[in-house]
């Protein structure tokens, strides 16, 4: 299996302006060195954390849909990040998975923070999403998905490793910052998966900031990478073959609790 490179784009974002945001991070992916199989941007990229869902909210195909099927049309890369969408007559904080070929995923937020009433202006996913790039298993989950182990549990029905990586988009606010850092080696060492968390920077329309600690921690709970306060651009490849090799070493899945939701 080959290493997979990925693309972590830190970056502050203009309050409720998507046309503004799209040209940023068009900028920015273009400072990418390199090639890269996958670019992961921030929960709600184009606005901010926003719960004027009925003012910003796109439907499919339309300007951030078809700007994401660009973006990895030209990169020849995955790009994924969250955005608000309108689905019939719901609201979700959807996250885009695009491929080049213009094939997509998507992935609601199952996990709502009623603590900023997420929960009243946004309906919640129902199912996780795994993804497949270049033979790895991805799971994307959104922000406050990260406080919920298990939902973000590496187990399938037959009681094996459901994914290799698990990404976090998020705009996780300073204030709680410890908790992030914590919550994604916990997720990383438990799970045995290399785990992603990309967050943001700077103050959002509320004036509530952000100190990024976008981090990519290894399934021993090690930093490979971790950047806070400033805006950053980093590429970096994970390691399949030291993946399988901890996994072997140490299979802790083999002793885990079989349960299933309800």
């Amino acid at each position: 299996m080959q290493d997979l490179k990925i693309s972590i784009i830190q970056s502050e974002l203009h309050w409720q302006n998507t046309q503004a945001n799209l040209a940023m991070f068009e900028e920015k992916i273009w400072q990418i060195e390199g090639p890269t199989d996958l670019i992961i941007l921030p929960e709600m990229f184009t606005t901010g954390f926003s719960m004027e869902a009925s003012s910003l909210a796109e439907p499919m195909n339309f300007t951030t849909f078809r700007w994401m099927r660009q973006m990895a049309q030209q990169t020849k890369a995955c790009v994924c990040g969250s955005f608000i969408a309108k689905d019939g007559e719901n609201f979700f904080n959807r996250l885009l998975w695009m491929k080049p070929s213009g094939e997509f995923h998507t992935y609601d937020k199952r996990h709502l923070f009623r603590m900023a009433n997420e929960h009243e202006h946004y309906s919640a996913g129902k199912h996780r999403l795994v993804v497949d790039l270049n033979g790895w298993k991805i799971c994307p989950f959104i922000c406050y998905d990260l406080r919920f182990p298990v939902f973000s549990r590496n187990l399938n029905n037959k009681g094996e490793l459901a994914y290799d990586l698990a990404i976090y988009v998020a705009n996780w606010p300073q204030a709680r910052v410890q908790a992030w850092d914590i919550l994604l080696k916990a997720r990383a060492i438990e799970n045995l998966c290399y785990v992603v968390g990309v967050n943001r920077v700077g103050k959002d329309g509320n004036e509530i900031p952000y100190n990024g600690h976008s981090a990519v921690i290894s399934p021993r709970g090690e930093e490979i990478y971790s950047k806070a306060d400033i805006e950053d651009i980093a590429t970096l490849s994970l390691s399949y073959d030291e993946l399988a090799e901890f996994r072997v070493k140490f299979p802790t899945q083999l002793d885990a609790d079989q349960f299933t939701l309800n």
